[in-house]
């Protein structure tokens, strides 16, 4: 497995493990198998594993601490805070110094570790100055529970004022074939401020592996439900774009899952892909993909596969966009 290094010296494997669909993201899961995909990553070299506070409560991450087990030196934790239960339904966001704090202890014990390698602020509190929220995050480095300060869907602004404040060790953005919004203004600050890209969702939250036709093929309880581009209407068009994908994975001899996270990992040495999934064959493959070796003219072919203007639908539903740091 190739690495990458982040900010502070972090070094992390060039593609990550996200444990969301391991707390009831995408539907059902079972523990046993989730256990194992853990573990698989491990043996891989996959070293980055991301979870969050809100996963399932909390849950999610007792679990991963129970997975790991007394191999727990072997990963690089990233836990995602700053975002909680609303007492009114749903969830808020949290960036006050208060919450930020509790919640770092919380995560300790449910994880069974005493630090956290990467302790990202989920989304930005627009009620609270980001340099609030990350003035408390330095404070948990100084204190040696945390390692390194993460920060997830912030403008190049926020970014700025943020790293003005703290080392900033990695910024974590959705970014794929059919997602690209983080190559303006975005990117350049970070190459700019020598901060690495945690590329989430490489794989479309599972659309460019093109097994999902239909939301009447996962389960009723899966986050992709809420997701427009995975709507009818809108899934039907995008799968007209999906075939120019497998087209060029077809020519290529390369599983759709290689390649999406091939080409996210060929847009630089600052570039990691943080992959989800529940399933060691799924990992397998998705590691796999650090292998992978895509000339100028297969990325400049890939890069067209997937034109903004002609993606259907939104990133996120409206009440979630108007939350963005944009």
């Amino acid at each position: 497995m190739r690495t990458r290094t982040l900010g502070q010296g972090i070094e992390v494997s060039a593609v990550g493990l996200g444990t969301l669909s391991m707390s009831g993201g995408y539907g059902v899961e079972d523990p046993k198998t989730c256990d194992a995909t853990v573990r698989r990553a491990l043996d891989l070299g996959v070293t980055l594993i991301d979870t969050a506070d809100f996963y399932a409560g909390g849950e999610g991450e007792q679990r991963l601490g129970r997975a790991l087990g007394n191999r727990r030196d072997e990963a690089v934790i990233c836990v995602k805070t700053g975002i909680r239960p609303n007492p009114e339904g749903g969830m808020m966001l949290d960036g006050t110094p208060e919450y930020l704090r509790s919640t770092c202890d919380a995560s300790l014990r449910r994880l069974g570790t005493d630090r956290i390698d990467l302790y990202c602020l989920g989304w930005v509190d627009p009620k609270v100055p980001v340099e609030e929220s990350v003035g408390v995050l330095a404070e948990l480095v100084k204190a040696g529970k945390v390692r390194g300060l993460m920060l997830s869907e912030v403008s190049s602004a926020t970014l700025r004022r943020a790293q003005a404040v703290h080392p900033v060790s990695a910024v974590a953005t959705e970014h794929s074939l059919w997602q690209r919004h983080v190559e303006g203004e975005i990117l350049k600050a970070l190459r700019e401020l020598e901060v690495p890209l945690v590329a989430y969702s490489p794989l479309g939250r599972g659309f460019l592996t093109g097994t999902v036709r239909s939301l009447d093929e996962v389960d009723e309880g899966d986050w992709r439900h809420n997701f427009p581009r995975f709507a009818p209407g809108n899934i039907e068009r995008n799968l007209v774009l999906l075939k120019r994908f497998r087209a060029v994975a077809e020519r290529l001899d390369v599983s759709l899952s290689r390649l999406a996270i091939g080409w996210v990992l060929a847009q630089g040495e600052d570039v990691v892909a943080l992959a989800g999934t529940k399933f060691p064959e799924h990992l397998e493959e998705n590691a796999s993909a650090a292998a992978l070796e895509l000339g100028p003219e297969e990325l400049a072919e890939l890069g067209e596969c997937f034109p903004e203007r002609e993606v259907a639908g939104a990133r996120y539903a409206p009440q979630v966009e108007e939350l963005l740091d944009t």
